[in-house]
C-alpha cells in the first residue's frame, strides 16, 4: 500500500477539513515518529496531547492484543468487563459518582450541555436555559458545542446557531459576577483554555465560579477534554485547583491514541439521564475501555511527579531561546500543556515556525497564530526534550536571519 499512496491523494480525495503537512507518517514508539522516507521526527505534539504514554506503548499494545481476540463491540443494550472496571477507576480517583462513556471530547461536552439543560429544565423550568461560556474556548465541533465555543471563525458560517448562549470574557470575575443569574442553567470553562492561546485560569476566577454557580443553581461543567488523564501533573487539573465541578469531561489523553470520551458527574446530575434520553453506539466499547484503562493503569505517583520535571526542562529550553533570539513575549502553561506566545515582532508566524521545526525534525504545535503549543507525551525522555530544542533553535534560526 505505502507505494501507491501519496499526499497528493488527501486533495483528490478527502474533504478538505484539514491541511495536513506534506511527510505522511508512517510509523512511531515513544516520542519518535518516522515518515515514509524514513526521517526521524521528535514529537512535542502528541498527537494533540492525545499520545499521553508515547506511541504504541508496549503494555497498551499487549493489553488490546488481547482484547482483540476477546471482544471488540457488542453494543449498548449489554455492558461489558473493560468499560465497568475503567468507571469504576474514574469514580474511585475523583469526584465524580457516575460515567457516561462516548468516543471523543465533542460527544463528552455534547453530553455535558444536554444533561446540564434536562437537569435546569427538569429541576428548575424551561426558562433556566443560558449556557455561560468563554471567549477563545473550545469545546468541539458539533452544531452545540463549535456555538457554545468562543471563537466565532469555527460557527460563523453555521447560523442560526443554538441559542441562549452567552460569551464572556475569561478570567473576567467582574464580567462573571454581572453576567451570571437565575437564569442560568450551566457555566462550561476549560481549567487551562488550549486551542485557544494555552491560558491557564486564576484560582479566584475558577473558586468564585464555583461560589457564584452554588448561590444560584447553576451546573458548573469542567471541560477536562486537554488537560485531563495526567496532562498537568494531576489525574484531573480541578485537584490542582480544589474547585470541584458537577459534570467533568474527559477524552484525548483517556485513550492514550484510541478514541474514547467521558462524562464523570455527581449522583443528582446522573439520574437525569434515564433510558432513551442520551446514547451513543460505539461509547464505552471494550476496545477504548481496555486503552483506558491501561493509560490510567500507568498513571502512578512516580509518572505524574514526573510531567513536573518535563515541564521544567520544556520552559528552561523556551527561556534560553528566548534569551538568544528574543523570540516569545510570555511562556505560560501547567504540566505539559505548554504555550509561548511570540513577541510583538513575529505576531502571526507560529505555522511559519512550526513547519521550520518539521524540516528539522520537530514535531509541535499552535495554538492560534502567534502560540506555539507544547503537549508531549507525559513520559517523554528528558534527551528527547534536549534534542527537540537542538532541532527547534535551527527552525527559529531560519524563521529569524
Amino acid at each position: 500500500m505505502s507505494g501507491s499512496i501519496t499526499r497528493e491523494d488527501f486533495d483528490s480525495y478527502m474533504v478538505p477539513c484539514f491541511a495536513p503537512a506534506p511527510f505522511i507518517p508512517l510509523k512511531a514508539a515513544g516520542s519518535r515518529v518516522w515518515d515514509r522516507q524514513g526521517k526521524e521526527y521528535i514529537d512535542l505534539a502528541g498527537g494533540i496531547a492525545v499520545n499521553s504514554l508515547g506511541h504504541c506503548n508496549p503494555a497498551l499494545v499487549e493489553a488490546l492484543k488481547a482484547q482483540l481476540d476477546s471482544l471488540w463491540h457488542i453494543g449498548n443494550g449489554y455492558t461489558n468487563e473493560p468499560v465497568l472496571q475503567l468507571a469504576k477507576t474514574l469514580v474511585n480517583a475523583t469526584f465524580a459518582d457516575k460515567v457516561f462513556f462516548c468516543n471523543s471530547g465533542a460527544e463528552a461536552n455534547e453530553a455535558a450541555l444536554k444533561l446540564a439543560r434536562k437537569y435546569a429544565h427538569d429541576k428548575f423550568g424551561a426558562d433556566k436555559s443560558e449556557i455561560i461560556a468563554f471567549n477563545n474556548a473550545f469545546h468541539g465541533r458539533t452544531l452545540f458545542t463549535v456555538s457554545v465555543g468562543g471563537q466565532p471563525k469555527y460557527s460563523c458560517d453555521y447560523a442560526p446557531l443554538p441559542p441562549d448562549i452567552t460569551h464572556l470574557p475569561y478570567n473576567d470575575i467582574a464580567a462573571l459576577t454581572a453576567a451570571i443569574s437565575g437564569r442560568t442553567c450551566a457555566v462550561i470553562v476549560e481549567p487551562i483554555i488550549g486551542e485557544g492561546g494555552v491560558v491557564p485560569a486564576d484560582p479566584a476566577f475558577l473558586s468564585t465560579l464555583r461560589a457564584l454557580c452554588d448561590r444560584h443553581n447553576v451546573t458548573l461543567i469542567f471541560d477536562e477534554v486537554q488537560t485531563g488523564a495526567g496532562r498537568t501533573g494531576a489525574l484531573y487539573a480541578y485537584q490542582h485547583y480544589n474547585v470541584v465541578p458537577d459534570i467533568l469531561t474527559s477524552a484525548k489523553g483517556l485513550g492514550g491514541g484510541f478514541p474514547i470520551g467521558a462524562m464523570l458527574v455527581k449522583e443528582a446530575w446522573a439520574q437525569v439521564f434515564q433510558p432513551g434520553t442520551h446514547g451513543t453506539t460505539f461509547g464505552g466499547n471494550p476496545l477504548a475501555a481496555t486503552a483506558a484503562n491501561g493509560v490510567l493503569a500507568q498513571l502512578d505517583d512516580a509518572l505524574l511527579a514526573g510531567v513536573g520535571e518535563r515541564h521544567d526542562a520544556i520552559v528552561a529550553g523556551l527561556n534560553a531561546l528566548n534569551a538568544k533570539y528574543d523570540l516569545f513575549s510570555a511562556v505560560r502553561g501547567v504540566g505539559l500543556l505548554i504555550g509561548a506566545e511570540l513577541a510583538s515582532r513575529l505576531r502571526g508566524q507560529a505555522k511559519a515556525l512550526t513547519n521550520l521545526a518539521a524540516q528539522e525534525g520537530l514535531i509541535a504545535l499552535i495554538a492560534g497564530p502567534d502560540v506555539l503549543r507544547f503537549a508531549p507525551a507525559l513520559n517523554i525522555p528528558l534527551a528527547d526534550i534536549e534534542e527537540a530544542f537542538v532541532r527547534l533553535d535551527r527552525a527559529v534560526a531560519r524563521l529569524t536571519r
